[in-house]
């Protein structure tokens, strides 16, 4: 069974270590007659293709920059980060993996029987978040009036921005993809026609606490998935250093080590062998990785230049509110 691990200590760029593991993985699937390993095969060639052909991403950045000058504009009191990137290669693969593991164990908890090949087939066209784009907003202390919160006023601000986003880009190329709201809370501060299009991680939080806006959008130009995220300045910084991160990997790993339990090795070769790849992935000690442009002293401390763990800046922009910058270009 081929597995990225492999791949990770030869020194190659990340590009060529896809592109050998893609077509290794296919060579393999043909002599073993594995299809989900084609599918496979066909997830990473298209991380590949984003990572070499900039041009559409070139495109596609500067429609949505529009909206990072909309903003500067419209809320000049707020200070706010906007940037995107390119999912890592890591995590990506731990995300097909994962969500391979995911189907097969829901449908068997379900049915008491394991799904078909062409169910776990479909199940897999499903990632939309390979480029996404998310924009943090903050609100200075000197804006603050009495009587106010920061956590209450930069969440009516970040839902008045959701509320201008949708309409924006769809105007520049984008068609906003509906998600199912059974069961979601829908907040007030959300406008009726733009509520069916976001996943409300605020009303809505994650088990660990997690918050957020995100939206999927096709974009009709480069012909590709993007999603959006929105946040503030607080729920940036729980979910990138504060128990949303921290917590995650531990429960991720019981999470999974009670999949296995429930479905006996051997009797579903697909489970078995993304279950085997996702553990080995968890197990990574990144200070042995030898990767162009990649080092790393332990697992938390690490420069990241190629996108292999942290993903591939596409956008940066940083606009620190024109009360304390009056230059937009």
């Amino acid at each position: 069974m081929k597995k990225l691990n492999d791949y990770l200590y030869s020194g190659d760029t990340i590009l060529k270590i896809l592109l050998t593991y893609a077509d290794d993985l296919k060579q393999s699937a043909k002599e073993t007659d594995n299809p989900i390993d084609l599918v496979h095969c066909n997830f990473l060639l298209q991380i590949a293709e984003l990572l070499q052909h900039n041009n559409f991403l070139t495109s596609q950045s500067q429609r949505i920059r529009e909206f990072y000058k909309f903003m500067a504009n419209e809320y000049p009191f707020l200070a706010f980060t906007f940037r995107g990137r390119i999912k890592s290669l890591i995590r990506a693969e731990a995300k097909f993996n994962g969500y391979i593991v995911e189907y097969i164990y829901d449908y068997y908890i379900k049915y008491g029987k394991y799904p078909s090949l062409l169910e776990l087939k479909n199940s897999l066209n499903c990632f939309r978040d390979l480029i996404a784009y998310r924009i943090i907003i903050s609100l200075p202390k000197c804006h603050l009036k009495e009587g106010q919160t920061i956590a209450d006023e930069e969440k009516k601000y970040l839902y008045d921005v959701a509320n201008h986003l949708l309409g924006f880009l769809e105007e520049r190329g984008f068609t906003a993809e509906m998600y199912s709201l059974e069961g979601q809370k829908i907040s007030p501060l959300l406008k009726e026609n733009v509520s069916p299009y976001y996943k409300d991680y605020i009303e809505n939080p994650s088990p660990n606490g997690y918050q957020s806006l995100h939206i999927t959008l096709y974009d009709n130009i480069a012909r590709c998935y993007v999603e959006v995220q929105l946040r503030t300045k607080e729920m940036d910084d729980f979910a990138e250093i504060g128990p949303a991160n921290h917590l995650g990997y531990e429960k991720r790993q019981k999470s999974e080590r009670a999949r296995r339990d429930q479905i006996p090795e051997g009797e579903n070769i697909y489970f078995d062998e993304a279950y085997e790849r996702g553990i080995a992935l968890h197990q990574l000690e990144l200070s042995k990785l030898d990767v162009n442009m990649f080092s790393a002293m332990d697992n938390s401390l690490i420069n990241d230049g190629c996108g292999l763990f942290r993903g591939r800046l596409i956008l940066p922009y940083e606009h620190l509110s024109r009360f304390q910058n009056d230059i937009i270009d």
